[in-house]
């Protein structure tokens, strides 16, 4: 896993697996966002997988799938209620921690 700290609240990753979950919680991890449509990739985990090691695991999980180069309105304020109402320090991922991190930032400009 290659987790990149955006913020003290906030950190990214690429594609994570189930066997990655445990890890995340030790890290200190209080929600799990995927940003991930399912079946992007062959062989990629679908969230309900991750979702169930992550809740497993006692922690919180929101599945917010972006497509790759088409980040909605709804997007952003999906997420940003996310940020808002599940627990934090947040690990969100995607193909390549990229979406996330657009998603983050693209929040912080909506609210100056």
């Amino acid at each position: 896993m290659q987790i990149r700290q955006i913020d003290e609240n906030y950190s990214v990753s690429p594609q994570i697996a189930a066997s990655d979950v445990a890890e995340i919680k030790a890290a200190g991890f209080k929600t799990v966002i995927c940003n991930r449509p399912d079946n992007e990739d062959p062989g990629q985990p679908d969230h309900e997988t991750i979702r169930k090691a992550v809740e497993e695991a006692g922690l919180a999980f929101k599945w917010i799938p972006v497509i790759s180069g088409q980040m909605t309105a709804d997007n952003v304020a999906d997420q940003a209620q996310a940020l808002e109402e599940l627990p934090a320090p947040v690990f969100a991922y995607c193909r390549s921690g990229t979406r996330c991190t657009n998603l983050y930032a693209a929040i912080k400009q909506m609210r100056g």
